[in-house]
């Protein structure tokens, strides 16, 4: 455990506090997988929608029920890590969504179609806890001056997890089927709950097995953000930046195959060299926000590129050569995915002292509220505007500089001191 100034001190179980590169690692690994386990079928949609009947539009609602699952659970999150222990929270987040996947490989048309809603639920139901989590570990151990660039680092965890996805489920599926690359992320996932279970005693020392998980405390994390302006506006400029990036990560294999015509793998290849962008912009980001620009300066100038990338991407990718589409597809990635550890050490920033678990999981019910209703209104778009991708890409940027408008109106909140009651 740190200190307020970030400096090494005893546990609150009274043994030394756990690597702060090794807690920085073990919340990376369980956000890397999480992150793979839930974009593990976007990658494998094209061939399973088929099989079992489904349009391949699904994947945007797919997308959506995670994210309506990751809702839900995010308002509890902080009840839940206070009372059990944040990682506690995260195994059992990684124990969900192993069997979310499990629940996806059993889905057969006919009636057990409905299984394929289930699992998205309850692979939402997994992701929704543990970034908040990890954000009330990385609050207790990370300096002010070092926050960007450690949550930053932390949320490389989300296109790791995605790269993973891109690069890995493919052969699996041209090896075995998609029902078989699901059953095996769902196994990684499950060997990961049992080994980071040696530093769960430490990093879940400060838990309050008394705490009360009141039905009523599922509304503080939303008055906690929306009574401080700052918090409100990042909050909702968060919506904007998380509807384009799930939509990027949800479409893009589907749309490089259907409407450009690579090949299932090229276009696997494309998702994780956007994914793989997105690691690298994530840390860059935060050194930017850390030593020069501010966390409002930096997020502005990523909403304006990333509305520059989604235009190309609609309209430019299918008249460009795969060396090309790779290169914009590396920018999309690294400013679309690459906004969010800014994002949530700014939030953490700002919370009110030892809230920050809170906050974060009241601002990301709007960051999660973007990803329910954004690819499903990209698919939307998809299916009925003129120009189909194409115009689904340049709705989208317009939303990424609407973000960019609310996020220069957030102004430059101090922290809040006042520990208010919910």
């Amino acid at each position: 455990m740190t200190g307020a100034g970030g400096q090494h001190t005893d546990s609150p179980a009274g043994g030394p506090a756990a690597s702060p590169w090794g807690v920085l690692a073990a919340t990376t690994a369980v956000q890397a997988l999480i992150s793979m386990a839930a974009l593990t079928p976007p990658v494998f949609a094209a061939v399973a929608t088929r099989e079992v009947g489904l349009p391949a539009s699904f994947v945007g609602y797919y997308t959506s029920l995670v994210y309506l699952g990751a809702m839900l659970t995010s308002l509890i999150s902080g009840s839940l890590v206070g009372r059990f222990g944040a990682m506690r929270v995260s195994q059992v987040c990684l124990l969900l969504c192993g069997g979310g996947l499990a629940v996806l490989a059993a889905t057969q048309a006919g009636p057990l179609l409905a299984l394929a809603v289930a699992g998205a639920l309850v692979i939402g139901f997994g992701y929704g806890p543990v970034t908040p989590a990890s954000s009330h570990i990385l609050a207790r151990s990370t300096p002010a001056h070092r926050r960007g660039l450690v949550f930053s680092l932390k949320q490389t965890g989300v296109p790791i997890g995605g790269m993973l996805a891109g690069a890995a489920v493919p052969p699996l599926v041209l090896w075995g089927d998609w029902r078989l690359a699901a059953m095996a992320v769902a196994a990684v996932a499950a060997v990961l709950a049992l080994v980071v279970q040696p530093a769960r005693p430490g990093l879940d020392a400060d838990r309050d097995p008394g705490r009360s998980l009141r039905a009523a405390g599922v509304l503080g994390p939303l008055r906690l953000v929306w009574r401080h302006r700052p918090l409100r506006l990042l909050s909702l400029a968060s919506f904007t930046f998380a509807a384009i990036q799930l939509s990027l990560a949800s479409f893009l294999v589907t749309y490089l195959v259907q409407r450009v015509g690579l090949t299932l793998v090229d276009a696997g290849l494309v998702l994780a060299v956007a994914q793989g962008s997105g690691i690298a912009g994530r840390v860059v980001w935060g050194i930017v926000a850390d030593r020069w620009c501010g966390a409002r300066v930096t997020l502005v100038g990523l909403a304006v590129v990333m509305a520059a990338a989604a235009l190309a991407a609609g309209w430019l990718f299918p008249l460009l050569p795969l060396a090309v589409i790779v290169a914009v597809a590396a920018v999309f990635g690294a400013t679309a995915i690459g906004w969010n550890g800014v994002f949530l050490a700014e939030i953490a920033h700002l919370a009110p002292s030892g809230r920050a678990g809170e906050a974060t999981g009241g601002a990301l019910f709007f960051t999660y509220g973007g990803v329910v209703c954004g690819p499903s209104l990209f698919g939307v778009a998809v299916e009925t505007l003129p120009g189909d991708y194409g115009a689904a890409f340049t709705a989208f940027a317009v939303a990424a500089l609407a973000g960019g408008v609310l996020t220069l109106r957030a102004g430059g909140g101090r922290r809040q001191t006042e520990d208010r009651q919910s």
